[in-house]
């Protein structure tokens, strides 16, 4: 069956996105068409399809340049997935300088995956001086927009008191709202604090919810971090936990960065 698309059938961004889950080669092919004809979301949506080989044979380079054209004309995510490239050696020899003057432009412009990831790069010194002033402003602005990944990261640096005043009851409430936002690292430190306060139930829920969305890299640590549960119920999921790491098979999975079509997943 073929699936040609004509001039006049070019789709927007939102559409096309939506097509993805649908039919991926269907969806390469209009995004081909709609990214020559300069549709700048397609643009982006064809780095990301690239990168992913969804549709279309993987080509991490050729994503880098669509990427690139993406960004320069003012696609913030372009831009964000252009630091991507760089800090992973994604297309290109990996570089996190290059990559933070990346994330600095879209984060600059408001894109709060951009001050995640630039944070991130601050916090660990990766590319740049560790700042942890920094770092923290940008979870914060990142948070307050609703990223839920900076969510948790927030309510650490104010459950630990790095950086601010200590403060665990906001640092529980930045807990919850990102395990309600769906990141698993928030679902587990969330279910953290609900297990000290002996809400047993309500912390196995939310382990089980960060059991299905974490990483190879999160659940090793989580399954090591729940073997030496007090409680046999949550200590009976660290055999899980260690279970799940057998099916999974790089730290990127299950999902790794197809930021437009499914929401990006990515640590």
């Amino acid at each position: 069956m073929s699936f040609q698309l004509r001039r006049e059938e070019v789709l927007d961004g939102e559409q096309l996105s939506a097509m993805l889950g649908e039919s991926p080669a269907r969806a390469a092919q209009a995004i081909l068409l709609a990214a020559g004809e300069g549709e700048v979301e397609a643009q982006a949506l064809l780095g990301q399809i690239l990168l992913d080989g969804q549709g279309v044979a993987q080509d991490q380079a050729l994503a880098l340049r669509w990427f690139g054209i993406a960004a320069g004309r003012g696609h913030l995510m372009a831009r964000n997935m252009l630091g991507r490239c760089h800090e992973h050696g994604w297309g290109i020899t990996a570089d996190a300088s290059i990559a933070a003057q990346h994330y600095r432009i879209a984060a600059n412009a408001g894109l709060d995956w951009a001050m995640y990831n630039l944070a991130n790069l601050l916090a660990t010194g990766r590319g740049v001086a560790v700042d942890h002033q920094q770092a923290l402003a940008l979870y914060r602005r990142a948070a307050e927009l609703g990223h839920a990944k900076s969510m948790n990261l927030f309510g650490r640096y104010l459950e630990d008191g790095q950086e601010c005043p200590a403060n665990p009851v906001a640092a529980r409430d930045w807990y919850r709202r990102s395990a309600e936002g769906g990141d698993f690292r928030g679902q587990f430190s969330f279910a953290a604090v609900l297990a000290d306060e002996g809400r047993i139930d309500q912390a196995v829920d939310w382990l089980e919810k960060a059991l299905v969305g974490g990483n190879l890299n999160f659940l090793r640590v989580a399954s090591q971090t729940l073997s030496g549960a007090t409680d046999p119920r949550i200590q009976a999921l660290a055999e899980r936990y260690a279970h799940r790491c057998s099916g999974l098979i790089s730290p990127d999975t299950p999902i790794g960065g197809k930021y437009i079509y499914r929401g990006v997943i990515h640590d």
